[in-house]
């Protein structure tokens, strides 16, 4: 009878195991085809969006957890392509699945219901678009743009004026806004009553931040006066004055000193100090601690919190950086600091500091519209009393509002401490952040294909991202 029983918990915990390993492997395998999914997105590939996502949301197996944005992305490329049923359809879905860009979907959702000659649903819809916005003036200005292109084309002047001067005061330096600027409409008081009715139909506005949206009569050509808007070139300032306004705070946090029983590391405070110096360089407002206690990293936390929460909307972004020992335990990663004693498994919820509950959460409940969260902490498992419920590296985490999360190496794997000044990971890092005019996505980028390279194909990055908007370390 009791071989019977160890026979059965043997097949059952291989089943277990079996199961949890085909899990691992299909969420890498998705996160992988999610990320090549928005590449394309980006190329304007649409063509190649909807054919990836439609095999991926087509697998009765695979990770639920990206379906709000695989059906967002190809509601969006089949908009792109006209076929505006299908879209309406996903992005439907998308808001069902309580999408955390609902202001987006629903401004994709009011375009549709326009190429569809739906007016009243467009109307309406653009309406929601606009509310949903409204804590976010870069998507609020686009939005406002667009709909004035849609009063314009209605012969609404005064609607459309209305817009493109609440969009311009919100973004004025967003090219887009800058576009429809350049083209905007003439108010009703501005027109000539007297003119013959062919040639007031003549004065009808072209409202235009998209050429191939284009929908109005044709106005007669006229030579540039002083009073002419400038060029739309001349609208676009460099990067260093679209960002000029911008507030960056940073909680840089590198352990190095544990105790025996632990295992001392390195190089995470000199990674964490030459990260500190490196976006002191790129305008971050950074707190550095190192050999950090429990009651440092909160009360560092709690500071840290505040900035984000007193910085500007909409103009605030928080990044937090960590170097040291990590473990991944019960669907959360915990920091290890430098006085943690864990002789038990529950001492990990005690001693060590949550990433997801803690720091993640306390970011997205604040003021900034980009949360960048970057771990080198992917190493292994510094408590072996406790192996048997702890996972190797690090798992991967919700993603929050906004937020950029950057590892070391790829989920449940681990990586080398390193031989030299800083680690392989936080190396690289380094050489990508002296950068000029790279995005958030580029720079990540080529870190994984030089730490993938020195590697030897061994040690793969891994970012998880729903961010929105742009971001650049180095202005220039």
């Amino acid at each position: 009878m009791l071989t019977q029983i160890l026979i059965f918990m043997k097949h059952v915990l291989l089943s277990l195991i079996v199961l949890f390993v085909v899990s691992s492997l299909t969420l890498a395998q998705d996160t992988k085809e999610y990320d090549e999914g928005v590449t394309k997105f980006r190329a304007k590939d649409y063509d190649g969006v909807i054919e990836l996502y439609s095999k991926i949301l087509d697998n009765p197996s695979h990770n639920k957890r990206f379906d709000e944005d695989l059906y967002s992305y190809r509601g969006q490329s089949y908009f792109h392509k006209g076929e505006y049923e299908k879209s309406l359809s996903d992005l439907n879905q998308s808001l069902t699945l309580n999408h955390y860009n609902k202001a987006t979907v629903t401004w994709y959702k009011a375009r549709c219901y326009d190429k569809m000659g739906k007016t009243a649903e467009a109307k309406s819809t653009y309406q929601e678009a606009v509310d949903l916005a409204a804590k976010n003036k870069k998507t609020s200005a686009l939005i406002l743009a667009d709909r004035a292109q849609f009063f314009s084309r209605l012969g609404d002047t005064e609607a459309a004026n209305k817009d493109l001067a609440l969009a311009k005061s919100l973004d004025p330096t967003n090219a887009d806004v800058a576009k429809a600027t350049a083209g905007k409409a003439t108010t009703p008081a501005q027109n000539n009553t007297n003119k013959k009715p062919d040639d007031t139909k003549k004065t009808q506005v072209i409202v235009q931040s998209n050429p191939n949206q284009t929908k109005s009569t044709e106005a007669p050509k006229q030579q540039p006066t002083a009073q002419s808007n400038p060029p739309v070139t001349t609208m676009l300032p460099a990067l260093g004055e679209l960002y000029k306004d911008e507030k960056r705070y940073a909680l840089v946090i590198g352990n190095s000193n544990y105790n025996q029983s632990i295992g001392i590391l390195k190089n995470p405070v000199n990674d964490a100090t030459d990260v500190a110096t490196e976006l002191r360089k790129s305008n971050f407002d950074v707190q550095l601690l190192t050999n950090a206690t429990y009651v440092q990293i909160r009360e560092a936390m709690r500071k840290f919190h505040e900035k984000l929460t007193n910085g500007p909307v909409d103009q605030t972004v928080g990044l937090f950086y960590y170097a040291g020992h990590g473990v991944q335990y019960q669907d959360e990663n915990y920091l290890v600091p430098v006085d943690a004693e864990v002789k038990y498994e529950d001492d990990i919820v005690r001693m060590c500091f949550p990433v997801q509950n803690m720091v993640l959460a306390n970011m997205e409940r604040s003021n900034s519209r980009m949360n960048i969260i970057i771990l080198d902490a992917c190493r292994n498992n510094p408590f072996p009393a406790t192996s048997r419920s702890v996972g190797s590296g690090l798992g991967e985490m919700k993603r929050a509002r906004g937020s950029f999360i950057a590892y070391a190496t790829s989920p449940g794997s681990v990586a080398s401490d390193g031989s030299g000044r800083n680690g392989l990971y936080t190396q690289e890092l380094l050489k990508a952040l002296k950068k000029p005019g790279l995005s958030i996505e580029q720079v990540f980028k080529d870190v994984r294909m030089n730490v993938l390279r020195l590697s030897g194909d061994k040690q793969y990055t891994w970012d998880s991202s729903n961010i929105i908007g742009e971001f650049y370390f180095k202005l220039q």
